[in-house]
């Protein structure tokens, strides 16, 4: 970053304390000005009062596997120029296309480091030397595929998903646990 400019002002939204602090300092030390916050509705208020021009974004936020999403377009309505990067822990294909399709410049699986955030945010389109992955998907990986697809299409609500899967809420509940643990 050049001395001459004012530093880059970036919002952080992670539900995971240790990361975004860990993002925090990481970034602070390259002298971006960070606001950080584990709360989707703080960071609103955060955005129309500092107006940042880079955010990072995780997907899950209070338990909700689509929060991090629904926060993308509402950002861009507060500063449309803003530069977003979605990270998460949950990497579905379903969700990686609805980010951008929102607005999102990148989506990132965790963990990452700051290198890749701030590759990501000099990204103007997709990269076509990336390598397609070997094998084909495992069958949890379909099924988690599915599963989020799902959600997608019913806006992140379990219980309209776990119907439309013809399983019980608790069932799909469990298994989008089970599938965050691997």
């Amino acid at each position: 970053m050049d001395k001459k400019t004012s530093p880059a002002r970036l919002l952080l939204i992670d539900d995971n304390e240790q990361f975004r602090l860990t993002l925090t300092n990481a970034f602070a030390r390259r002298g971006w000005r960070v606001r950080a916050t584990p709360d989707a509705r703080e960071a609103l208020v955060l955005a129309e009062a500092g107006t940042p021009s880079y955010a990072v974004v995780d997907l899950n936020l209070d338990g909700c596997t689509t929060a991090g999403l629904n926060l993308i377009s509402r950002l861009l309505e507060i500063a449309p120029a803003m530069r977003i990067v979605v990270l998460t822990g949950y990497a579905s294909i379903a969700t990686a296309v609805k980010a951008i399709q929102l607005g999102a410049l990148h989506y990132l699986s965790k963990p990452t480091d700051v290198d890749e955030i701030l590759a990501a945010f000099q990204r103007t389109g997709g990269d076509a030397s990336t390598p397609l992955p070997p094998l084909p998907m495992s069958v949890y990986q379909l099924e988690w595929e599915h599963l989020q697809r799902t959600l997608l299409d019913h806006d992140g609500n379990i219980s309209a998903a776990a119907r439309a899967l013809k399983l019980h809420r608790r069932s799909l509940q469990r298994k989008l646990r089970k599938h965050a643990r691997w």
